[in-house]
């Protein structure tokens, strides 16, 4: 692995834990508004990676995915669930529905700010808007402007908006356990819901073949429409 290539692999690593502590920090904020203060007792309000880290979905699966030859754009990784107690809610069905996109959310407003600040940034620095514009307009900067202060800062950033738009929209998959299950099983009917919550191994091999497809079709497009924003500002 090249010095290039590591670098970018540990920022897209911090970005990804600091990522998956604001969606899970969000559930459990939303939780505590609504009446369930489980998380917030456990300290799980917070942004602090360290509260929130899987030692599996955190650390293995995404240095792996990271350290890869051929590693391409779309890493994945979670978080340890959040704590919540749905007796606690006033309206268990609207309360759980709230918590759960809750964490979704949070990561298309990250990916938002993200995007806000790289349009500031493009607009107060005439190197900012060299580097803003080639990281949206090619995914590449040239190497003479590597050495800006200002490039550890705009990629961090880019990163942002990609990997929160990645976790929204792979959160939001209706498949066991990821949030959007959480949603789709107030939908189904009793017997329905019992083949549902019994799909085990066959909604991780869905989540494996199928979810990846289905978040570029979602991600690709948002990335696009991103990138046609930050280049013509």
């Amino acid at each position: 692995m090249s010095e290039a290539h590591l670098v970018v692999a540990i920022f897209e690593f911090v970005v990804l834990v600091f990522s998956l502590s604001i969606h899970e920090a969000a559930h459990g904020w939303m939780a505590n508004r609504l009446g369930d203060p489980t998380a917030k007792m456990l300290g799980r309000v917070t942004l602090n990676p360290i509260r929130h880290i899987d030692p599996i979905g955190t650390i293995a699966i995404p240095l792996v995915m990271l350290l890869l030859p051929g590693y391409g754009q779309f890493l994945i990784g979670w978080a340890k669930p959040t704590p919540v107690t749905p007796r606690n809610f006033k309206n268990v069905t609207r309360d759980d529905i709230l918590t759960t996109v809750a964490g979704p959310v949070s990561n298309v407003l990250a990916a938002l700010s993200a995007t806000v600040l790289l349009l500031i940034l493009s607009k107060t620095s005439q190197a900012g808007a060299a580097i803003v514009h080639q990281l949206a307009g090619t995914g590449g900067v040239d190497p003479a402007l590597m050495g800006s202060m200002l490039f550890p800062l705009a990629l961090i950033l880019y990163m942002g908006v990609m990997l929160n738009l990645i976790l929204a929209v792979f959160n939001l998959l209706p498949l066991p356990p990821l949030d959007g299950s959480h949603v789709f099983r107030h939908m189904l009917p009793y017997k329905a819901l019992r083949v549902y919550d019994s799909l085990g191994i066959l909604s991780l091999i869905l989540i494996l073949f199928v979810g990846a497809r289905m978040i570029g079709y979602v991600v690709s497009p948002a990335m696009g429409f991103v990138n046609g924003i930050l280049v013509s500002f």
